[in-house]
């Protein structure tokens, strides 16, 4: 795995020099656009809406909109409202993860202990696992500050960045229902339902089925035949009635 970050990370007095290394990868197929004529490849320019030329990279500049006038922004302005370019993730707080809601979450990266710094490292894991509770620290990546949990997972540390709350967006104008709507007879039809389908979180058991039928067709595709890939089913027709959907769905994984 290719190092992203270097840096420490700040346990109180104790410093643990860490390395990152990204923690997911994309399932999806990396397709290229083409034309359609003879497959070359699309290429985007940076094109002026006005005069429809091609402006080199060294004219563009950045500007935030403001009354319908354009500020345009230096490398003096972002250089003044960088944060200070550290190296430390300072751990601010422990929390209960459980307590962070999961619209925060945003990548996770492995942290790596460097050699001087693994008693260190191993003690701060332990100490989590102990303890059940995530450090939520900060620190500078690409330039930005970013706000992050520190937890466990297996024998790594893992620092997975989470938004500000600022960059959640609030729900007042959507148009949702009264929970006094539901009756109870519908609720516990509901409860019984969830009860049912209830199990063990098993990540395994879920695949990208969309990617590896995909590919399955690309691979046939290449030797001049067709894949065969399973059917959409119809969905059956169901009742208009809430509580007769329920009771059909709870028939309907008895009988599976």
């Amino acid at each position: 795995m290719r190092t992203l970050w270097r840096g420490s990370i700040g346990f109180g007095l104790v410093n643990i020099p860490i390395k990152l290394y990204s923690a997911v990868q994309s399932s999806h197929l990396d397709l290229d656009m083409l034309d359609s004529k003879d497959h070359a490849h699309i290429k985007f320019k940076r094109v002026n809406e006005n005069t429809n030329k091609e402006v080199p990279y060294d004219k563009i500049v950045k500007g935030y909109l403001v009354k319908d006038q354009y500020v345009i922004l230096d490398e003096h302005d972002f250089e003044d409202a960088s944060p200070e370019k550290t190296k430390m993730i300072e751990l601010e707080n422990f929390v209960n993860i459980n307590d962070i809601n999961p619209i925060y979450y945003e990548i996770s990266y492995y942290a790596e202990p460097e050699k001087q710094g693994k008693k260190a490292y191993a003690l701060l894991l332990k100490a989590l696992v102990k303890s059940g509770k995530a450090g939520v620290a900060r620190f500078v990546f690409r330039n930005t500050e970013n706000l992050c949990v520190i937890h466990p997972l297996g024998d790594v540390l893992v620092v997975t960045k989470i938004r500000f709350q600022q960059e959640v967006r609030g729900y007042d104008e959507l148009e949702v229902p009264e929970s006094s709507t539901v009756t109870k007879k519908e609720l516990d039809m509901g409860l019984a339902l969830i009860k049912q389908f209830t199990s063990e979180f098993n990540i395994e058991s879920f695949k990208d089925e969309y990617s590896t039928d995909l590919l399955k067709i690309i691979k046939a595709k290449a030797k001049g035949k067709r894949a065969t890939v399973k059917k959409l089913k119809p969905r059956e027709e169901v009742s208009d009635d809430l509580y007769t959907q329920l009771m059909q769905s709870l028939d309907k994984r008895k009988g599976a």
